[in-house]
C-alpha cells in the first residue's frame, strides 16, 4: 500500500473496503461510510527576482528550488506564501500577483497544487531557514539545475515572456510599485 492511503477508518477505525464511485476506486467504511479522498496538498512559492537575478533556495534534501512551503490548514495561500518565503530566506515580501499555477506529478506519493506568486522585498535580511540550507541569487540565464520540474516550468516561462520576466522584475522593485497600480 502507498504512502498516503488509509487502511482503517479515522473516525471509527473499522477497516476500510474498495468501492467504485462510479468514476474511481476508493476506499470506504462500510461501518460509519467515511469515504477516503485522496486529494492533493496546496504548495506555494514566491519569484523573487531582481536586476535579472533570481533568488533560489539549495534544500536540505538537495537541489535548488524556488523558496516554497506548504499551506496550513487555519491560513490563506496568500498568508503561507509569505510565511514560508520569511522562515526559508528570511526575507519580508509583499506579494504583487499569481505568475503561475501547476500540477506537482514529481513525487508519486504525494499529489500538490502550486502556486507561483510573484514577490516584492519589503524587508528581512537573507538567511537559509525552513528546509533550506543555503539561499542564493543567480542569473536568470545561469541557474543551477532545479529539484522540482514545476519550478523549471515557471523559469522557463519568465525567460520566453518578456512581459512575464518584466512583470516579474517590476515586482522586486520597490519604485515600480506605483507604476504598476
Amino acid at each position: 500500500m502507498s504512502r498516503g492511503a488509509y487502511r482503517y477508518c479515522p473516525y471509527c477505525a473499522a477497516p476500510l473496503e474498495p468501492f467504485h464511485d462510479g468514476e474511481r476506486q476508493r476506499l470506504r467504511c462500510p461501518h460509519c461510510g467515511w469515504v477516503h479522498y485522496r486529494n492533493p496538498t496546496v504548495g506555494v512559492a514566491v519569484v523573487l527576482l531582481e536586476t535579472e537575478r533570481l533568488l533560489l533556495g539549495l534544500r536540505r534534501d538537495g537541489g535548488w528550488c524556488i523558496p516554497c512551503g506548504h499551506v496550513e490548514w487555519d491560513e490563506s495561500v496568500e498568508q503561507a506564501a509569505v510565511r514560508e518565503f520569511a522562515e526559508e530566506t528570511g526575507l519580508v515580501v509583499a506579494l504583487e500577483g499569481v505568475l503561475a499555477v501547476h500540477s506537482n506529478f514529481h513525487d508519486p506519493a504525494h499529489h500538490t497544487v502550486g502556486v507561483w506568486y510573484c514577490g516584492r522585498r519589503t524587508g528581512g535580511h537573507l538567511q537559509a531557514g525552513g528546509d533550506l540550507v543555503a539561499v542564493r541569487f543567480f542569473p536568470l540565464d545561469g541557474l543551477p539545475p532545479l529539484k522540482f520540474p514545476t519550478d523549471a516550468q515557471v523559469v522557463a516561462a519568465l525567460r520566453a515572456a518578456p512581459s512575464l520576466k518584466k512583470r516579474a522584475s517590476g515586482c522586486s522593485n520597490p519604485r515600480s510599485r506605483s507604476a504598476a497600480r
